[in-house]
């Protein structure tokens, strides 16, 4: 077997793995956890974006806005029960709304402004989230 092919088939099996491993932490976490990882990927998607952005790659910086726009909709907000959470999940509702439109306008106009307040914003509720898991016993 050639270098390439065996550089090529370990980057596939390392893939596989690191994939084995999330599905692994995902079907063992707590419903506290999973919001964690949500709020982690959307912030590492948001990272991602401006190091796309600052160098100036279009496609990449859409893809990994995309991906946080994607995880702050159809993960963080689509799992507030305002039912249960009340006012503070129409709160966090609105507050997820303001982000995804900062990520659409950082898109839309390469604005690395929106992207830090969207970054930072996220920050803050996922800090507030992992001290509440802390406090209720590492959940």
């Amino acid at each position: 077997m050639s270098a390439m092919r065996g550089a090529a088939a370990y980057g596939r099996g390392a893939s596989a793995y690191a994939r084995v491993g999330v599905e692994s932490g995902v079907m063992s976490a707590t419903p506290h956890q999973l919001i964690v990882m949500l709020f982690d990927g959307a912030l590492a998607a948001m990272r991602a974006a401006r190091i796309h952005m600052e160098a100036g790659n279009v496609a990449e910086k859409g893809r990994s806005i995309s991906k946080a726009l994607d995880i702050v909709n159809s993960g963080l907000a689509a799992a507030l029960d305002t039912e249960k959470g009340g006012e503070v999940a129409e709160r966090l509702g609105s507050l997820y709304d303001y982000i995804a439109r900062l990520l659409l306008a950082a898109n839309l106009h390469n604005d690395l402004q929106s992207l830090d307040q969207a970054e930072s914003l996220l920050e803050n509720v996922a800090s507030a989230w992992r001290e509440m898991g802390s406090a209720a016993g590492g959940e």
